[in-house]
């Protein structure tokens, strides 16, 4: 089967994808990949622009001879494979947009761009990292899943933290939509504090061929709120 390449989103790391790797062994090779500034790849400069990300990943695809794929991007991974759909969308079987939209400045976010740039400066990245990931959940810190999300978020330094926000800040792929070709699934959880339900019917009703799975009583990191259903959805869609 067609490979699986997942892209994480702010904050995020390969290490998020845990139970999705596992849960598809089975069936199709998974590569999870680590930005630059974040997760295992914390070490190397971060990046301040989507389309430098994107740039990056095709890099790092081609460094690894992958050929065809399917993609997926939770969140701002989400803006980059939107980018990598419009660069090379000869070499995407599927395509799924997970929790995520086209305007990088997040309008209705739990608090604006400019908001957590200034309280990154003045909190630092260690105790920006978990109050963000907490807004990933439902149940905020008494989430199951939210100290493995928050620890992997901590590696983060405050040149990635600001650099990612930059990226989103000042992207917007609102233009491209009507061209993405591919065959597309969207994955929302109807309590997302960061994707607002206008984010996501946008991408909805301007990309050619979508379906649409939301979650309910999810926030943005279904895919650790409900690991199964998750699992399921992606699963039987890429295998359809």
């Amino acid at each position: 089967m067609t490979p699986l390449v997942l892209v994480h989103g702010f904050m995020g790391g390969s290490a998020q994808w845990d139970a999705q790797t596992k849960a598809l062994a089975d069936h199709c090779a998974t590569i999870a990949l680590d930005l630059p500034g974040f997760g295992r790849n914390a070490h190397l400069p971060a990046i301040p622009t989507i389309g430098g990300f994107a740039e990056w990943v095709i890099a790092e695809l081609q460094r690894r001879d992958v050929g065809r794929f399917n993609l997926l991007g939770h969140s701002m991974g989400g803006m980059i494979v939107q980018e990598i759909a419009a660069r090379i969308p000869d070499r995407i079987e599927r395509l799924i947009l997970y929790a995520t939209g086209a305007v990088g400045v997040l309008p209705g976010r739990f608090e604006t761009i400019a908001q957590s740039k200034t309280r990154a400066s003045a909190e630092g990245a260690q105790a920006t990292a978990r109050r963000i990931a907490a807004s990933w959940f439902l149940h905020g810190t008494a989430s199951p899943a939210y100290e493995g999300c928050a620890t992997i978020a901590e590696q983060a330094g405050l040149d990635a933290v600001l650099a990612g926000l930059d990226a989103m800040e000042a992207w917007s792929g609102e233009d491209a939509l009507a061209r993405l070709n591919c065959d597309t699934l969207l994955i929302w959880g109807d309590r997302d504090r960061t994707y607002r339900w206008p984010q996501i019917e946008k991408l909805w009703q301007t990309i050619p061929q979508t379906s649409l799975s939301v979650f309910p009583n999810c926030a943005h990191a279904v895919h650790l709120e409900n690991p199964l259903m998750f699992n399921d959805v992606l699963l039987n869609y890429i295998r359809s």
